[in-house]
């Protein structure tokens, strides 16, 4: 054979390089496995990652309705940038018959009540002063009709109310900060931006609430699941198979038949306060529209979840290790502790993730047994949604959960490490 021929590319058998017969079998490949799972992303971006992203933008979007602030009061919003509030006096002539023109052209499209609720989440009131001033609004001729001043101050003397100016001026951008101050329980006012007072903060509470009971909630499955895990992995097969389905069995009852189960035992003159006093105890138990009611109710719900990784991981763990142990010299407590636990700290940690991230999102047990004093974050947000109408502060909320449930599994990440969470 020649240096030439030996030099030369490797060849294939179909006489192509065989680099390049490589990568096309490589291309063909990838190709193939994207087409397979084509289904799945386009999924998850329709349901997961799309609903965010508007989320995500909901929340920053200065609109009445489905339009901007801007496009909906454009002569206000020019006039309005040179009024200083901090000046302490109304805004000038041109300000009120910029808003004249605005507003009849708003009554005429129906859309001055939608400006009137957008303005009122920043200065409670105000939607009064749009609901009330569109008609008249409409009838005045910008031309001969003025000064407009006292014209809006005939219809309702707020009209001169220089927070209300403030805030219109605050809010006339396309974009606002307005949502994510309100969900931090902070306020835009003549001077700046300010806390609310420390009775006022319910969102702070709420999201303080919310992450505390989370981790008790969490903690108490733990407490119960670890054992019965245990029990399940040390049982013969057979016997551990049979208890498994009792464990599986409330997934095949709908959520919302054992939350309201759980409210019917724990109310003023449900069965456990009947069982209560034919023991001979005089007063009723306090059990429901509390934490106390929501802690129950939710360890119940979600102890499978912690059951289950525990369970998984403890069942690949030798018999042997611990009976290895005591043959040494241990002590029943001390070969659980420094031989047996070590190895499930994986389930664990599966266990304790799932637990907390499905507690922090709940909605429906905290709203039907919780009360004023046991309801989340979630509950407050579904308010603003279908209740309030507040999309804009309902998606900053939602958005404040996210980032901080990332910033939890980003420390869980550091100090227990995500790659050693296992499910067996």
């Amino acid at each position: 054979m020649s240096d030439a021929t030996l030099e030369g590319p490797v060849l294939s058998a179909d006489g192509k390089p065989l680099k390049q017969s490589l990568n096309q079998a490589l291309r063909k490949q990838k190709i193939r496995a994207l087409v397979l799972i084509a289904p799945l992303l386009v999924f998850v971006l329709v349901t997961f990652v799309a609903p965010i992203g508007s989320m995500l933008a909901r929340s920053v979007q200065n609109t009445a309705g489905t339009d901007y602030i801007p496009d909906l009061i454009p002569n206000v919003v020019e006039a309005i940038q040179e009024w200083d509030p901090k000046t302490g006096e109304a805004p000038p002539e041109t300000v009120y018959r910029a808003m004249a023109i605005d507003m009849a052209t708003a009554f005429d499209n129906k859309t001055h009540t939608q400006l009137g609720r957008r303005f009122n989440y920043e200065a409670p009131g105000i939607s009064s002063l749009f609901r009330k001033s569109g008609r008249p609004a409409s009838n005045w001729d910008i031309e001969t009709d003025g000064p407009f001043k006292e014209r809006f101050l005939d219809i309702d003397k707020d009209w001169g109310n220089i927070e209300y100016w403030a805030a219109i001026k605050a809010n006339s951008g396309y974009y606002t900060s307005s949502y994510f101050l309100a969900a931090f329980d902070a306020q835009r006012g003549i001077d700046g931006i300010t806390m609310k007072e420390p009775d006022q903060r319910i969102y702070q509470k709420l999201m303080l609430r919310t992450l505390g009971l989370s981790l008790l909630i969490t903690f108490c499955t733990l407490a119960l699941g670890y054992p019965v895990a245990w029990l399940l992995a040390d049982l013969p097969l057979r016997t551990s198979n049979l208890l498994l389905i009792l464990v599986l069995l409330p997934f095949w009852t709908s959520l919302l038949v054992r939350t309201s189960a759980w409210k019917i035992l724990l109310q003023e003159q449900g069965v456990i306060n009947n069982f209560w006093i034919a023991l001979g105890f005089s007063e009723r138990l306090s059990l429901i529209n509390n934490q106390f009611g929501v802690i129950i109710a939710m360890t119940h719900i979600l102890l499978p979840f912690m059951i289950l990784p525990l369970y998984s991981v403890m069942k690949t763990i030798p018999p042997s290790y611990l009976r290895a142990a005591k043959s040494l010299g241990a002590s029943n407590w001390t070969a659980f502790w420094r031989v047996y636990f070590p190895q499930t700290t994986a389930g664990i940690g599966a266990g304790a993730l799932l637990v907390f991230i499905l507690a922090v999102g709940y909605f429906i047990t905290p709203e039907l047994v919780g009360g004023a004093d046991g309801t989340f974050i979630s509950n407050r947000i579904y308010f603003q949604f279908a209740v309030s109408g507040n999309w804009g502060l309902a998606a900053a909320l939602g958005t404040l959960m996210l980032v901080v449930v990332l910033i939890l599994y980003y420390v869980y990440d550091k100090l227990v490490g995500v790659d050693n969470v296992k499910l067996g």
